[in-house]
């Protein structure tokens, strides 16, 4: 695979599926061979636009492909993915990893047996602003981060907390770098049969903490981070690639905007994936990491779950 392009496939070419086509077929270093999709339509867009083949199965894709991107419904991670990881198949999976640890372990188990890199969608910690921050993050003390977007029926196969705080809680993870003492979880359904708002307090051994809030029933985007550490505190803007930092001077806090070079985080990540199967080595995020990222978002959703049957009870004393 030295000088040859990486042989990628997509399965799923919805919303996000469609980018990862068109990455794969952009990058010098990938070629876009094939497409799974369901939606007949969209797989003649797909082939015709770049000049790729559709195949019936997972297993038929494994059979052409080096490397192929799995961007279907969380709840379809695992079944999705084996046939793959046993034809061979180095991937990438979207985030969350899968919607159980039992999933996760046998998707690991495959990989290792089969001898496949698998990586992980968390897309932020290919994002530019990551970056400043795995560098500048020293000593954390408190974290807050906030996600928020707007109601879309896609992805209400799971709760908001698999939905989109596990960004954050994948980010948090690598930059505490600690183990958890404690978990405290809150979340309300509104217009799904899940939590569409949550709110999560993480303490860490070390004594850090964070706080994260998370909603996909706002009416605006937004995804921000704020981390303190002794002496300074960082502000930083996922979306918008851009940030400050405030550090103390004498009695005196001096802000300094922080210079990142904005680029695609899909396209850094795919490039970082395709770098990593050409190389066989480790992808920044791996299936572990993905399934340490799983296991706290399932024990919030559970927490939440937990305090929402509790209140159920409380407010229906006779039932």
């Amino acid at each position: 695979m030295e000088d040859k392009k990486i042989r990628c496939g997509v399965i799923g070419t919805g919303y996000l599926g469609q980018h990862h086509a068109r990455i794969y077929a952009a990058l010098e270093a990938t070629e876009l061979i094939g497409i799974v999709e369901a939606d007949d339509a969209r797989a003649e867009e797909i082939c015709g636009r770049y000049h790729c083949r559709r195949c019936a199965t997972p297993g038929d894709l494994a059979e052409l492909c080096d490397a192929v991107s799995v961007v279907v419904p969380t709840d379809k991670h695992c079944a999705v993915a084996l046939p793959l990881l046993q034809g061979g198949c180095h991937l990438l999976i979207e985030k969350p990893l899968c919607t159980s640890l039992a999933e996760a372990e046998q998707i690991l188990a495959a990989a290792k047996a089969n001898g496949c890199i698998v990586q992980v969608g968390h897309i932020e910690h290919y994002n530019p602003v990551m970056g400043y921050l795995e560098n500048a993050v020293t000593q954390p003390q408190f974290l807050t981060a906030d996600r928020l977007a707007p109601f879309n029926p896609r992805g209400t196969e799971v709760g908001v907390v698999l939905d989109l705080m596990i960004h954050d809680i994948g980010v948090i993870l690598a930059l505490v770098r600690s183990p958890i003492r404690q978990i405290d979880a809150v979340g309300v359904n509104v217009l799904s049969n899940s939590e569409d708002i949550a709110n999560a307090r993480i303490t860490f051994e070390n004594g850090c903490v964070a706080n994260i809030n998370t909603s996909r029933v706002s009416q605006k985007k937004v995804r921000e981070i704020r981390v303190f550490q002794p002496a300074n505190y960082l502000s930083l803007d996922f979306m918008h690639q851009s940030g400050h930092f405030l550090r103390k001077e004498g009695s005196e806090l001096v802000r300094e905007e922080i210079p990142i070079e904005k680029d695609e985080p899909l396209k850094l990540e795919l490039a970082s994936f395709a770098q990593v199967v050409r190389e066989a080595g480790q992808p920044k995020v791996g299936a572990e990491l993905g399934r340490s990222a799983l296991d706290v978002a399932i024990q919030i959703t559970e927490m939440i779950q937990a305090g929402q049957a509790e209140g159920v009870k409380f407010n229906n004393p006779g039932s």
